[in-house]
């Protein structure tokens, strides 16, 4: 089999989604963007939803477009999305309604209604995951608690990236690493946790059988190549959860101790282990244990990343000031360091709304001078979102035993050279960051790994790593942001 190959990676974000062709000559990758498309979530009679027919219409016109492009050699096709959300299906195969977005706030109390029946640590010891409102567990309670009609008729349940593969293929099947964010997971079986979900009043016989990443699912199906034009493609199941993806393109290279942050909407902070780490240190810090390729252990914790930077300039544009984020960061350069700081997953920050008056009001409860200005406001949540990362990189070398020796920055996040920046000084430590694309790159090599073109993750990794540009910050004016971080330990917790 020839050393090359060429794959199309359907990437899925909380905003956007993108088809890049990666073509692989046997030493580098070469990527090229074939579509891009927004994702925009609705608002419905007060619910929040994703609009996954439009999303995959979006994935037929990529594939169309990269073939009349004069691609038509491509060999697979993979997609990642975001974790945790899901759809139902009925027994002829039929989408029962438009699957919630993990924002809803359907869950409202649902964490503490599985507290107060089976308690928190058990549920922990069951799965090893950390507690976030949106995790599907509590997804499905709410479900069951407000009597949605589609769970009795559901006999299927698919995830977000499997939803787009069952579509394609007609094959339906849950990955692993998009099955392990659901909260309903054995982490050291790989297998549904039917004691817990039992405890819960969750059915499980809706849960599909599990396939690894790298997995080759399927062809596209007649009726798809009819439609298209196209030749019967294999489908592979990469790591169908972006941050699986993204963490697979991590240029590591060598042996040393090193966290790695995925950047974008959110920051998913952690390190790579062998097997979970179910333990009270881990629990202790609300530390997660989701699956990762080629057998690794994603041991992270969910940040808010760049959503609150996000949310001040959508609020913003409503008001009429049309400001770019080189704009907001030329702002934020030019506001006084350190005067005020936001802990970055209190709660009212993950809803949609207005981001500026949520930070103002945050400074206000919290007595800290109130930023006012546009540069004020960016400079606070940029600062507060590095600071954050100190705090978890201080909980990771406690719970590991021992010191990080740097920090892998992955994604589009990275691309803010103000937060990665800050990010290094924050830390003390040495910033390795890219690829950009990381989670479009991890599905590529995932990809080619399933299709024998690359051997193992580290030659994947060696090739990331010469196919695409890095950039090293070193920390700077480390006296005063330590001093600052005493400063926000004051008003952030893990």
């Amino acid at each position: 089999m020839a050393n090359t190959g060429k794959v199309l990676a359907f990437d899925f974000g909380a905003s956007s989604g993108r088809a890049m062709l990666f073509t692989f000559d046997g030493k580098k990758l070469e990527i090229e963007e074939m579509h891009r498309f927004s994702n925009d979530p609705v608002m419905i009679n007060g619910s929040y939803h994703w609009d996954v027919l439009r999303l995959f219409f979006e994935i037929k016109k990529g594939i169309s477009k990269t073939l009349n492009a004069g691609h038509k050699d491509i060999e697979a096709i993979g997609i990642d999305t975001w974790g945790v959300d899901y759809g139902l299906f009925d027994e002829n195969g039929k989408l029962l309604g438009n699957p919630y977005h993990y924002r809803d706030e359907r869950t409202n109390g649902m964490i503490e209604l599985a507290d107060e029946k089976v308690g928190k640590k058990y549920i922990f010891d069951q799965t090893g995951l950390q507690f976030n409102f949106f995790n599907t567990i509590f997804q499905l309670m709410a479900a069951k608690e407000q009597k949605d009609s589609t769970l009795p008729m559901a006999k299927k349940l698919l995830f977000i990236p499997d939803i787009f593969n069952y579509f394609l293929t007609g094959v339906m099947k849950n990955e692993y690493t998009e099955s392990s964010t659901s909260m309903m997971l054995n982490p050291h079986t790989k297998k549904w946790n039917k004691e817990l979900l039992d405890k819960l009043d969750i059915p499980s016989d809706i849960l599909c059988d599990i396939i690894e990443p790298g997995t080759v699912l399927g062809e596209l199906s007649d009726d798809i190549c009819e439609e298209l034009g196209c030749p019967k493609i294999p489908v592979i199941a990469v790591g169908s959860h972006d941050t699986a993806s993204a963490v697979a393109s991590v240029p590591v290279t060598e042996d040393y101790s090193y966290a790695y942050i995925s950047t974008g909407t959110w920051a998913l902070m952690g390190a790579e282990l062998d097997a979970p780490s179910v333990t009270e240190h881990s629990f202790k810090y609300n530390f997660t244990n989701e699956g990762g390729v080629c057998g690794k252990i994603r041991f992270l914790k969910n940040i808010m990343g760049l959503w609150i930077i996000q949310e001040c300039r959508r609020q913003w544009e409503r008001e009429g000031k049309e400001l770019s984020f080189d704009d907001l960061e030329k702002a934020a350069w030019g506001a006084a360091p350190f005067e005020s700081f936001i802990d970055p997953d209190y709660h009212d920050f993950a809803t949609p709304g207005n981001m500026p008056q949520k930070i103002r009001n945050f400074c206000e409860k919290t007595g800290q001078k109130i930023p006012q200005t546009e540069g004020e406001v960016i400079r606070c949540a940029a600062q507060s979102l590095a600071m954050k990362c100190r705090m978890v990189a201080d909980a990771l070398e406690d719970v590991q035993g021992k010191k990080l020796e740097a920090v892998h920055m992955l994604g589009g996040g990275i691309k803010d050279t103000m937060v990665t920046s800050f990010v290094s000084n924050a830390t003390g430590k040495r910033v390795i960051a890219g690829p950009v694309e990381a989670t479009s790159t991890g599905n590529a090599v995932l990809q080619l790994m399933a299709l024998g073109k690359i051997s193992s993750l580290t030659e994947a990794r060696t090739i990331i790593r010469d196919s695409f540009p890095i950039k090293v910050y070193e920390p700077q004016d480390s006296e005063e942001w330590n001093a600052a971080y005493e400063q926000f330990k004051k008003i952030a917790t893990l």
